[in-house]
């Protein structure tokens, strides 16, 4: 062999290898640059956006800086249904948003917000983690929405009150309370024989400050965050209804991104979940002696007398109705017969 061929044969060795190297490369390394833009109506300072991104640091770092999501907390795009009518128009590329709000679009994933449905975080998490988290993403697709394996916690929801506290379903007869504007959150109140009065949460406190409504219903994070307990007396911990935040991204845009890069966002933002999951879970151990040093009396009802009526009502019938039987048969799997 002449020094010449020996020459071309290095070559081509070296560029078959070359190519070779490219092709078992990670896809994120072929690609070019991917900025992804993910939306929030989270505090910068709640676990939900620190653990995000976390996770969007951990994807830049293992994918070099090919993938930088962008974290836009506390409204700064918009409110929930204009930020849900950006994902999915493509002006944002991830966005979380409440079960109870996305059923204005998905009517199933609402389901999970059903009253009394779970009785701990244990059934929480085999149902949403389980057979009922999945029925639930298959009806998200289906507008064309990429929904994450794990959902966000959002919170077992408890009543507060500033005149009385709730032992029985029939303290809230009559009773003047603040709901998120949502069909679910009416329908249960009024099936309590309480007045439900839709109010945006930007005006939750004026609205108590003022007396327009004697109480209003959320997780422990959010009255202490907010300050209810300035315009509060009473803490009811019904544990009344369980809500988390879908992780949705763009249908489109997810689909486009290499296999790789999506593998890559996966692994770090069901982390960041998890995470997220263990901090809330923290918070709300100390929350309730912290809320307590702050002037709220608290009290723990039972459940019965709340099923019982709700049941007499016809709650659980009218949303079997809407749900459907299937949809039912898998929350029930978890939660037991509603009825």
């Amino acid at each position: 062999m002449t020094a010449s061929t020996s020459s071309i044969s290095r070559r081509t060795f070296v560029s078959a290898l070359s190519a070779s190297a490219v092709v078992g490369a990670p896809a994120f390394a072929q690609s070019g640059n991917i900025t992804l833009k993910w939306a929030n109506n989270i505090p910068a300072t709640h676990p939900s956006t620190i653990r995000i991104k976390e996770a969007a640091d951990a994807i830049r770092l293992e994918t070099g800086g090919k993938v930088d999501i962008q974290i836009f907390p506390n409204n700064q795009l918009g409110g929930d249904t204009d930020m849900l009518s950006q994902v999915r128009n493509g002006a944002i590329d991830i966005f979380p948003l409440s079960g109870l709000i996305l059923q204005t679009l998905v009517p199933l994933a609402g389901i999970n917000g059903l009253a009394f449905a779970f009785k701990d975080y244990a059934t929480v998490w085999s149902a949403m983690d389980g057979d009922l988290g999945a029925y639930i993403r298959a009806a998200i697709a289906k507008v064309n929405l990429h929904s994450f394996d794990k959902i966000l916690d959002n919170g077992f929801r408890n009543i507060t009150t500033s005149t009385k506290p709730i032992v029985t379903a029939e303290d809230l007869r009559g009773f003047k309370i603040r709901v998120p504007v949502s069909p679910l959150w009416t329908s249960m109140f009024k099936a309590f024989g309480a007045s439900p009065t839709g109010i945006n949460f930007s005006e939750v406190y004026s609205a108590l400050q003022t007396k327009v409504v004697e109480g209003q219903e959320n997780p422990l994070a959010i009255i202490d965050i907010a300050k209810l307990y300035e315009v509060q007396k009473f803490c009811s911990m019904t544990g009344h209804m369980w809500d988390g935040q879908w992780i949705l991204a763009n249908g489109r845009r997810w689909a486009g991104l290499p296999a790789d890069v999506q593998a890559v966002i996966n692994k770090h933002v069901t982390s960041g979940v998890l995470k997220q999951r263990d901090d809330i879970r923290r918070l709300n151990n100390g929350l309730e002696a912290q809320l307590k040093a702050k002037g709220l009396a608290f009290n723990t009802p039972e459940v019965k007398s709340f099923r019982d009526a709700l049941s007499k009502a016809g709650f659980y019938a009218e949303w079997r109705g809407k749900f459907g039987d299937e949809a039912m048969s898998k929350l029930e799997k978890y939660s037991g017969k509603l009825v």
